[in-house]
């Protein structure tokens, strides 16, 4: 029987490995010559699926990136560089576009940042969290010390430099530190999402820009109306899933991939060979001599060329990093290229033809066809940015710091595949509003490079902290990858801060709405829980009453849900003084979220007695990884019922240990796969006819005919009965089986789900800025999302609020 007993406090302490822990991390050591040694016959094994995987990726990951040839180069040479554009300048830019391709997707993401996933999973949060389970720094307030013997916690090597040490010290003793980093998140999160609704405006407004080069005569107004019917259209399509999509739009992507590979060979061969020789960087020391500050400007329309590469990384939870590097690093990259190469090749030879860009290089034979493999792909391309969008919303609401919306996860292998239909609906106006807002490709150009180069600066900082704390490198091995991107990254970041003014405000504006957002949830939710903690029920005033807590205790259990993972929660002290009776078995369920991806079955729950054992009050905390779902388990109900019951089996044996007067110290891991083969009880099926005998029970006979009318009325909501019996076992305590008894009675009884519905206000004493914070901010997020019963898919008839006003 694999039980833990873990002694867990109100907050979480300094904690380092035990003796195990750092023995079991040499012995990992040990075997990794071991594990190095039959890595290609896994490869090999694992190939067929990382290549379905692949072929997945190229309708989802990828749509964005390969269709920026249709915007790059007219973006570019729009502005002050059309005064110089001649065939030098065009060679230039290509040298520019051919080593940013190389330098930051290729090498930077695909080789060092896909490294970086947190447990399968990645983006910024995804750094955020892998972060905080090496360093102090979460703000998450109701962690506890039990969560980090999690086996996905991972903990590193041990041993620091001195300046490393130093500098982990400094983020865990200054909260105004930890609160910065924070919110430099939260801003990549928000820039994410402000990601999310420019790049489905700019794909396909760009894609149809080729009607007015194909000599057509099409108006602006139907231009644009058949834009709108094309992104109405892909948000519509969202809720199918990822993989539904993936394998739907893939066979596009790949398609328009090899399309642009063989024009760009042929504008290659017929046009000038000799570009290929543009790859040198003497290209582009020549062309900034020729520009000047014209061409530093003009940086803001190359970096187009690596938009989606965020998405790489951000979608990483819906692919693996191998099928994400095997379709960039064979197709994407090369045909990318090529396609560059060739537009180069043509332009440099055709100047005039550089405004219109894209389409003037196709072949007038092929124009149609390209054209409608174009737009589809650009339909295609937004998915990238979508699909990523959806996942950090779901980290950030695992990390609590985003409003509880409904997540729908479309995949039960991979679980970071998600539908989020509100943040899908709030997406698609906000992209119908850029469209028809800017209606110019160049101005929400400025935008889009503006968001992605934001985003990517921001990453590069978490992974410098991720290759000093996670990694276990040298500071000046992290400052040398920081300095080295930022110099790159940061060089087309100021060019396109230049072009604010000219659209770029908007990525700004909408990330920082988000992040304002995020920061008063995340805010109000620790102000609450703080209040909770601040004002629990005090052990002493609960023994003082006694084992009826000077009410009537009436049949069935009380699943009261509370936030806080140690002591009694205030709201019970209303019950207890309000009420004239309570359950006979009540138990203080707290479902939190821990910095990991995923949580184990085996681990979710720690069990635990509150007060002495005729009070019959026991706690459960249930943990959840940002990337887990909340489902409604049908067997959740009974899983907790054999889950005290084991404890208290485990109790009377001595495996755990209570001290009298400390019962809210000393919790148990009950394994979910221990408790469904235990023998503490046995279960059976429930009868249908009632012929087994009447139990006990408060609810009054309307209330469960009204019980068995909603249930007919729903039929998914309806659980399975199930009957507990107490095995035959002569050598059970007495005590014990009178107490597995009452729990069993209490069970079928009935069980009731208690919630506190708070409603959080500023003390009259607080700043103005916390007011407005507290009561219009937080209270108006907390009104208008999801209820947290129905996040937690508690069934409405069985469900009891209780509502209560917070001062914080």
């Amino acid at each position: 029987m694999n039980i833990i007993t873990v002694d867990h406090g109100e907050e979480k302490k300094d904690f380092l490995p035990s003796a195990d822990a750092r023995h079991g991390q040499d012995e990992h050591a040990g075997f990794a010559r071991l594990k190095n040694k039959f890595i290609s016959e896994s490869f090999l094994a694992n190939l067929p699926s990382s290549l379905v995987l692949a072929y997945q990726s190229f309708g989802v990951v990828y749509g964005d990136l390969s269709t920026s040839p249709l915007y790059v180069y007219s973006s570019t040479f729009n502005g002050k560089l059309e005064n110089h554009q001649n065939a030098d300048a065009v060679l230039g830019v290509f040298s520019l576009i051919f080593w940013t391709l190389t330098l930051i997707p290729l090498l930077k993401y695909v080789f060092i940042i896909l490294s970086a996933d947190d447990n399968g999973e990645g983006g910024t949060i995804a750094l955020y969290s892998l972060l905080c389970r090496h360093v102090k720094i979460s703000l998450l307030p109701n962690q506890q010390s039990a969560d980090e013997e999690l086996s996905s916690y991972k903990y590193g090597p041990l041993r620091q430099s001195s300046l490393s040490l130093a500098l982990r010290r400094y983020l865990e003793k200054h909260k105004k530190s930890r609160t910065a980093l924070l919110l430099v998140v939260l801003l990549g999160a928000g820039m994410v999402i402000g990601d999310g609704a420019i790049s489905p405006a700019m794909s396909v407004l760009s894609s149809i820009s080729g009607l007015t080069s194909a000599d057509t005569r099409l108006a602006n107004g139907a231009i644009m109306s058949l834009a709108c019917i094309i992104l109405v259209a892909l948000f519509a399509l969202q809720h199918f899933g990822t993989k539904r999509v993936g394998f739907l739009f893939a066979p596009v992507v790949v398609l328009w991939l090899l399309t642009i590979f063989a024009v760009g060979v042929y504008n290659t061969i017929y046009w000038n060979p000799e570009v290929i020789f543009a790859v040198s960087p003497h290209y582009i020391v020549k062309f900034f001599r020729q520009t000047g500050r014209d061409g530093w400007i003009s940086l803001g329309g190359v970096l187009l060329c690596i938009t989606g590469t965020e998405a790489m990384f951000a979608d990483l939870g819906h692919f693996t990093a191998c099928s994400i590097r095997i379709a960039f690093v064979f197709i994407v990259y090369p045909c990318l290229v090529v396609q560059y190469m060739g537009q180069a090749a043509y332009l440099s030879k055709n100047i005039s033809a550089i405004p219109v860009g894209f389409y003037a290089s196709i072949p007038d034979a092929v124009i149609w066809p390209v054209f409608i493999i174009a737009t589809l792909a650009a339909i295609v391309a937004s998915q990238a940015i979508i699909s990523a969008t959806f996942s950090i919303v779901k980290q950030c609401q695992g990390l609590g710091c985003f409003p509880r919306v409904k997540i729908v996860h479309t995949s039960k292998q991979i679980h970071g595949r998600v539908y989020i239909p509100e943040i899908n609906w709030m997406l698609m106006i906000l992209t119908l509003a850029v469209a028809v807002g800017f209606h110019d490709t160049n101005k929400i150009g400025n935008a889009y490079g503006l968001a992605v180069l934001s985003v990517m600066l921001i990453t590069t900082f978490l992974m410098a902290l991720v290759m000093v704390f996670v990694w276990q490198r040298s500071v000046a091995l992290a400052v040398v990858f920081f300095l080295f991107s930022w110099f790159i990254e940061g060089a087309y970041l100021s060019a396109a801060y230049i072009k604010v003014p000219q659209g770029g405000w908007v990525p700004l504006a909408l990330s920082l709405i988000f992040m304002l957002i995020m920061f008063v949830w995340h805010y109000g939710t620790c102000k609450k829980y703080n209040f909770d903690l601040h004002n629990k029920v005090p052990l002493k005033w609960i023994l003082g009453l006694g084992p009826s807590l000077g009410i009537v205790r009436v049949p069935g259990i009380g699943l009261i849900y509370s936030e806080l993972a140690t002591g009694v929660p205030p709201i019970f002290s209303h019950f207890v003084t309000n009420l004239p009776a309570f359950h006979n078995v009540l138990v203080f369920v707290c479902v939190k979220s821990v910095p990991v991806p995923h949580v184990s079955p085996a681990e979710r729950f720690l069990i635990g007695r509150i007060c002495p054992r005729p009070y019959r009050m026991y706690r459960c905390i249930a943990r959840y990884g940002y990337k887990d779902l909340h489902g409604d388990d049908e067997n959740f109900e009974n899983l907790l019922i054999k889950s005290i019951a084991e404890f208290i089996q485990m109790e009377a044996v001595g495996l755990v240990t209570s001290p009298e007067m400390a019962y809210d110290g000393r919790m148990a891991v009950i394994s979910s796969k221990t408790v469904q083969s235990t023998t503490s009880l046995t279960v059976t099926e429930g009868d249908e006819d009632g012929a087994s005998p009447p139990i006990p029970t408060s609810k009054s006979s309307t209330l469960h005919s009204l019980r068995m009318s909603y249930e007919e009325e729903n039929p998914h909501l309806r659980r399975r009965q199930l009957r507990f019996q107490i095995p035959q076992c002569p050598t059970m305590d007495p005590a014990v089986a009178e107490e597995l008894s009452d729990l069993i009675q209490a069970k079928e009884a009935g069980v009731a789900y208690i919630m506190g519905h708070s409603y959080v206000k500023a003390r009259r004493s607080s700043s103005f800025l916390k007011k407005l914070i507290i009561d219009f901010g937080y209270s108006f997020l907390r009104k208008n999302c999801r209820a947290s019963a129905v996040g937690l898919h508690i069934p409405q008839i069985s469900l009891i609020e209780v509502g209560m006003v917070y001062y914080v």
